[in-house]
């Protein structure tokens, strides 16, 4: 059933549900839309509103060919609408869930895409704070780049900053996606363009990998992998990719390379990665020890796993990741609790999960075999070697035999 949305939209059909509303397929005078309805609780805070009002003007001059362009902002009643440029494609969290992983050149131009778009977006002192698979669209009527890639586009510019607003957030809040949170918003500090940087590292490296590199189990634990551990290497790509994600993935943000930068180098990669294969690796197992609750309650009761829906029509809503997860910050205690070093080392490809039918079945086949050998050299030690010769010194008994003494 159509909707009108203001004076100049009408909203058709609902493409998917996310954590800040609900994404329609409308039109307008110019054509296709896509229409991001946030939220009746969002759209009743007027201090919100006002936040949107204030912002609309540096999010309608965000004009870059990988930046999913705000065409309107509506505040009609209860109404409060994002008007943006309609993808004809899919969003990159859908493909990584259909293929695990990408190729390397695939991977590395769909991220050069979006770190030229945030290049722009960090020009026009624009933060986007929530970069991830989920924000990533795929033009699929763009021309191909390398490795077969689609353009790649960045959606959802200004909604995480203006959603997290103050009266609506304490300062002892993390708002964000656990698996893409730079190190400094998990210690409370302001979140500036560096924390961009690290979540599109973080999505890079979830490309190449299949899996993210501070991921898996409790968000507490996550949280504190970002804080106290190491990436762990992956195997198979060439060192001068590898030392760039390294360096995006800097605790410290003024280590990382600026977009600009940062897609610089990577299309300088491209010629290194032609041809080559996803990378044959297996995600890292959950940890096995449990997370305290009480450290990192939950702001409100948990509802269902959702996130950001793409602007695109057939796609269906977002998949597993958490989208805006609400958390205490953690104090310095409790990040320096966690295990230091290294994170979750990569698990060989074609080697059984821990837990699994294939893991305990060759630990008891490793048990009896351990058994085995055992028993057969305590049949050795008690037949060959199970008299001992025991004499109270160096001379032999008076009567020319040695005495012995059975030990079992």
């Amino acid at each position: 059933m159509a909707r009108k949305i203001g004076s100049r939209y009408t909203a058709h059909q609902i493409l998917g549900r996310g954590s800040a509303g609900t994404v329609w397929l409308g039109d307008g005078p110019e054509g296709p839309v896509a229409i991001k309805m946030l939220r009746e609780d969002l759209a009743a805070d007027q201090e919100l509103v006002g936040r949107f009002v204030q912002e609309r003007t540096a999010l309608l001059s965000l004009d870059h060919p990988n930046v999913v362009g705000v065409r309107d902002l509506v505040v009609d009643g209860n109404d409060l609408a994002l008007v943006m440029d309609l993808v004809r494609g899919t969003d990159l969290r859908t493909r990584l869930d259909r293929e695990r992983r990408l190729a390397p050149e695939a991977a590395v131009a769909i991220v050069a895409d979006v770190a030229d778009g945030l290049a722009a977006a960090h020009a026009a002192g624009i933060v986007h704070r929530d970069v991830k698979p989920e924000n990533v669209l795929l033009d699929m009527q763009g021309p191909l780049g390398p490795g077969g890639s689609h353009p790649a586009l960045l959606t959802d510019f200004g909604v995480a900053k203006l959603v997290d607003s103050p009266r609506r957030t304490r300062a002892t809040k993390v708002i964000g996606t656990p698996d893409y949170l730079a190190p400094e918003i998990i210690e409370g500090l302001p979140p500036r363009a560096a924390v961009d940087i690290y979540a599109l590292a973080t999505v890079l490296y979830e490309l190449l990998a299949g899996f993210t590199p501070f991921g898996g189990g409790h968000p507490g634990a996550v949280l504190r992998r970002h804080v106290t551990e190491t990436v762990v290497p992956l195997p198979g790509i060439p060192d001068e990719l590898w030392q760039l994600i390294v360096q995006c993935l800097a605790k410290a943000p003024a280590s990382r390379l600026r977009a600009s930068e940062l897609a610089a180098r990577l299309r300088e990669q491209l010629p290194l990665l032609a041809g080559m294969p996803p990378l044959d690796v297996d995600e890292p197992e959950p940890e096995h020890t449990e997370e305290p609750e009480a450290a990192f309650p939950p702001s409100a009761p948990e509802a269902p796993r959702r996130g950001a829906v793409p602007l695109v029509p057939g796609s269906t809503p977002d998949s597993n990741r958490d989208t805006h997860t609400s958390m205490r910050v953690p104090g310095p205690d409790e990040l320096a609790g966690g295990a230091r070093g290294t994170a979750r080392a990569p698990r060989a490809s074609g080697a059984p999960r821990p837990g699994s039918a294939r893991h305990r079945a060759a630990a008891a086949r490793r048990r009896r075999i351990v058994l085995s050998t055992s028993a057969v050299a305590l049949a050795a030690a008690i037949g060959v070697g199970g008299w001992l010769v025991v004499s109270g010194d160096d001379e032999p008994p008076s009567d020319g035999n040695p005495s012995v003494s059975a030990t079992p």
